[in-house]
């Protein structure tokens, strides 16, 4: 529902603008939230398709709000700034459901009331958060006008930008991140949690979520805080960063757990004694090396597409999500040797169809300048 939801989201957000997309999105969130005080199966199969429906609109409105709050020169910045907040919930989230669960066997219906209260106390401040934002300004300080487009112009426009070669190129990209989303948020965890020759194996799943989260704020806060000194390299250097600590990452977790712990719990031998200290430092590797690729995609849209961003990032998530639920669905049919061979290759893929993107904007650039400077000279 989510990939479905991307290619309609442009077309709410040219009727209301970035704003209410974001606020019309976390209103689901709430719903899906509230939705665990009456444990149903049909309802969290609805709910869950509401959520769907509900994180296309608040991503890509998201997405388009950041793009109109900033120009190229603070765009970089305040997108890892972005990232960096967002990731805060994996930190906190596990942080505080670790602590409500020490000692407990089973989660019980006061356990289950408490842990939803506080989720919905917290995401209702965000909703109102939301509708109390200011709307976009431009460097002046003035509002920038909303761009109003009808939903079937909306519709129509992000068909045409799939089409343009930038972003085929960086839909390779995106599919690779929707990959390594799949692979990080719902395998590598209890991929731990299963391999039973790690001392309190159970224990550190919590705690992998949390070192994931403290390397996706990390990567967030550096490329945010010297947003406008890497960008002077450009954003592939931090992409090829990206790369090579997921590739790290990918070694040290092929060496730590065996082929079988995706699938539940073994005992199978790993290529080393697995190490549970090993399994906490590749959390932080995949979230740091997350961070690289999510911030420069950001800044990438935003700066390649700043008329157009919210068909661009509906296109992003688009993408994205149909990797992540084909990483979901295939997580739990092969072993774990043969993920990391797809994600080997997928993101040596992403990485180069980046770059070549990277490249083609600026020969563009300078062409346009080269123009520029030889016809100033024919100036009186």
């Amino acid at each position: 529902m989510l990939a479905i939801g991307n290619w309609l989201a442009p077309s709410i957000i040219g009727l209301g603008g970035p704003r209410l997309a974001m606020v019309i999105g976390s209103i689901t969130y709430l719903f899906f939230i509230v939705t665990f005080f009456f444990p149903k199966t049909w309802l969290l199969y609805f709910a869950s398709a509401i959520i769907g429906l509900g994180a296309s609109v608040i991503w890509t409105g998201q997405g388009n709000y950041l793009t109109l709050n900033c120009d190229s020169t603070t765009m970089s910045t305040n997108s890892g700034v972005f990232w960096a907040m967002l990731q805060c919930s994996m930190l906190f989230g596990n942080f505080f459901v670790y602590m409500v669960f020490q000692g407990k066997s089973e989660i019980d219906s006061s356990m289950r009331k408490l842990i939803f209260s506080v989720l919905t106390g917290i995401c209702a401040v965000g909703v109102v958060v939301l509708a109390l934002l200011r709307p976009a300004l431009n460097k002046d300080g003035q509002t920038v006008a909303k761009r109003s487009v009808g939903p079937i112009k909306a519709f129509k426009e992000a068909v045409a930008m799939l089409a343009k070669k930038e972003m085929l190129l960086l839909c390779v990209t995106f599919f690779y991140t929707g990959l390594e989303l799949s692979f990080y948020s719902g395998v590598y965890s209890p991929s731990i949690g299963f391999t039973l020759n790690i001392n309190g194996a159970k224990e550190l799943v919590g705690l992998s979520g949390i070192f994931i989260g403290i390397g996706e704020i990390a990567g967030g806060l550096l490329f945010g805080l010297l947003g406008k000194k890497t960008t002077r390299w450009g954003r592939d250097p931090v992409v090829i960063l990206g790369l090579i600590v997921h590739l790290v990452s990918f070694f040290l977790i092929f060496l730590n757990l065996p082929d079988k712990s995706p699938l539940g719990d073994t005992n199978d031998e790993a290529m080393i004694t697995s190490n549970g200290v090993i399994a906490i430092l590749c959390s932080a590797l995949l979230g740091f090396a997350d961070a690289c690729y999510n911030t420069q995609i950001y800044t990438a849209i935003g700066i390649t597409f700043p008329d157009n961003s919210a068909p661009a990032f509906a296109i992003f998530k688009f993408t994205q999500s149909i990797a992540a639920a084909c990483g979901f669905f295939y997580s739990s049919q092969i072993g774990l040797y043969a993920q990391l061979a797809i994600l080997l290759v997928t993101s040596i893929l992403g990485t180069a169809t980046f770059c070549l993107v990277e490249f083609l904007i600026r020969r563009r650039k300078a062409r346009t300048h080269q123009i520029g400077g030889e016809d100033a000279k024919f100036e009186p």
